[in-house]
């Protein structure tokens, strides 16, 4: 199989029609074998009727309905996880990302030999108290990742599909899926500029509160890339780092105390503060010990509820 199209959907029925004759004539125009996985993220509205209508006339859908909303990252982990073509191609539900824009992406994958492939929508029709906020938040990530792409939150991207399946998404992880490839060894990552339409029906999902969650996100990423299968080595060096001063400063004390004869240790501030690090730096070093042991001993496990699967 050539394509599979992964697209989330949360109270989209207005635009799933629409969509899915838009994605069946472009892979009809090129001649793609594909199949179009609807991932239903709990909606309230008529979104899974819809799959289900659309799926008796396109035998290409498959649909898999979560019990209730657990979010755009939960959406793509499933899909992932369903996926079967040679590229696999993320896109959003609400028709502002454009299916012509596939058989380019594919053909950065399968062609240029590319592990990832980003949408950069250069020219963006949303309110600027999206665009504004979405510019800084990209400079940070980028600044923070290292990877030079303009558009970390497109949900247009396209991916081997050997990356898909070695990434985990989960929390606002979706936006940062190059650096989790980055992370996991898939390195050829670039982008397009791609067409964005305004927002035909509905209202967007999203508040302000997703870049704040994205960006804690953004720092637990980065940790864990680093030292996710070695925390003792982060938890450890700073632990040691602790003890080390504050056995120091209590060594000098007691120094003082001996050599000079100095009195009321006790009382002065380098004291109390030479205490601290011992504990501290007691602390970071058990908290490395068990985040060592919970990394080996803990399976992961997803409880994302299905209620449905067609």
């Amino acid at each position: 199989m050539n394509i599979s199209i992964v697209i989330p959907v949360y109270n989209e029925d207005e635009s799933l029609r629409e969509l899915e004759a838009w994605i069946r004539k472009v892979m009809a125009a090129n001649n793609f074998s594909y199949e179009i996985i609807m991932i239903d993220d709990g909606s309230t509205d008529a979104s899974w009727e819809v799959i289900n209508e659309l799926r008796a006339a396109n035998s290409h859908i498959k649909g898999v309905k979560f019990r209730r909303n657990y979010g755009k990252s939960a959406a793509l982990k499933i899909g992932f996880a369903e996926a079967q073509g040679d590229v696999v191609i993320t896109m959003d539900a609400d028709l502002q990302d454009s299916p012509d824009e596939i058989p380019d992406l594919y053909k950065m994958i399968t062609e240029g030999g590319l592990d990832l492939v980003s949408g950069w929508k250069k020219l963006r029709h949303d309110p600027l108290s999206k665009t504004i906020p979405s510019k800084f938040f990209n400079k940070v990530t980028r600044k923070i990742s290292k990877i030079e792409l303009h558009d970390f939150n497109c949900g247009l991207k396209a991916y081997k599909n050997e990356v898909v399946k070695n990434v985990d998404v989960y929390g606002e992880r979706h936006r940062y899926i190059p650096l989790l490839a980055k992370w996991a060894g898939f390195k050829k990552i670039d982008e397009k500029i791609v067409q964005h339409y305004p927002r035909k029906y509905g209202i967007t999902k999203f508040g302000l509160e997703r870049y704040i969650n994205g960006f804690l996100d953004l720092l637990t990423i980065t940790f864990i890339g680093k030292f996710g299968k070695r925390p003792m080595h982060f938890f450890g060096f700073w632990g040691v780092l602790f003890s080390v001063g504050g056995f120091g400063i209590l060594a000098f004390l007691t120094i003082s105390k001996i050599i000079w004869q100095e009195y009321g240790i006790a009382e002065r501030p380098l004291f109390y503060f030479g205490i601290l690090m011992l504990i501290v730096g007691m602390q970071l070093f058990v908290t490395g010990f068990l985040a060592e042991l919970t990394i080996r001993y803990s399976p992961q496990k997803d409880n994302y509820i299905i209620e449905d699967r067609i």
